[in-house]
């Protein structure tokens, strides 16, 4: 993959951002709609939006959708609390 890839459903809906080619071997919900895809180290390789023109449409900012470093250490270290407690 040359790069992050947005793909959106229509008639799911469903907005997929692709962050790489890596097989999904897990997901975290971050929020009612909102899922964070990722590798076999826990990496951050996707995210998905469930009904998107609702979630862009009641977004405050475009800032919102902007994760930097710090976010994905969170959801990676958010799936290896959830991995641990579901085990």
């Amino acid at each position: 993959m040359s790069g992050p890839q947005l793909s959106y459903f229509q008639d799911e809906d469903t907005l997929h951002l692709s962050l790489s080619d890596e097989p999904e071997a897990g997901s975290v919900e971050i929020s009612l709609g909102l899922t964070a895809e990722l590798n076999e180290n826990g990496d951050l390789i996707g995210i998905e939006i469930l009904s998107a023109s609702a979630f862009l449409r009641d977004s405050p900012s475009e800032a919102s959708l902007q994760a930097d470093t710090h976010d994905s250490a969170a959801v990676k270290q958010d799936s290896r609390l959830l991995t641990h407690w579901r085990s």
